[in-house]
């Protein structure tokens, strides 16, 4: 006589709710948390300046440039290189960006989930594109 394979869990009512219950627990929890990331991501901005006190640049939560300020040294130095030195902040930001958001998906998505780890790999895609006026053979920030 052939052995029917325990089914008990499988056939169980009050197990499958069980079952049911516990997974969308879960997904809430991942719901919450994937709410979270995205308000902390949406609220975030990066300031950086360049080493020569020409430029600060801030960015916002998309790398859009909301801000920029120069300072004095600047009419000192050639206009292409103060050009060149902005563009280079720029990236610098953007790239300060998204490690700040990879470590706020990291803290609430955690880095174990498949979906995380797409996440913040498309986020660090899109911020540390490879820009040619800041990533240019010829940059020497005018030193």
């Amino acid at each position: 006589m052939a052995e029917v394979p325990n089914t008990a869990g499988l056939l169980d009512p009050d197990g499958a709710m069980d079952r049911l219950a516990e997974w969308k627990g879960r997904l809430d929890q991942l719901a919450t948390a994937t709410d979270a990331m995205s308000d902390r991501i949406q609220a975030l901005r990066v300031t950086a300046a360049d080493g020569n006190g020409l430029v600060e640049v801030t960015v916002d939560s998309v790398g859009a440039l909301v801000d920029l300020q120069l300072g004095q040294r600047i009419q000192r130095v050639a206009p292409d290189v103060v050009a060149r030195t902005i563009m280079n902040t720029i990236g610098v930001a953007k790239r300060q960006l998204a490690d700040r958001a990879q470590e706020i998906i990291g803290d609430t998505l955690g880095t174990d989930s498949p979906a995380a780890r797409a996440i913040a790999e498309r986020v660090g895609q899109q911020l540390r594109a490879a820009d040619p006026a800041v990533d240019g053979p010829d940059d020497q920030h005018g030193r």
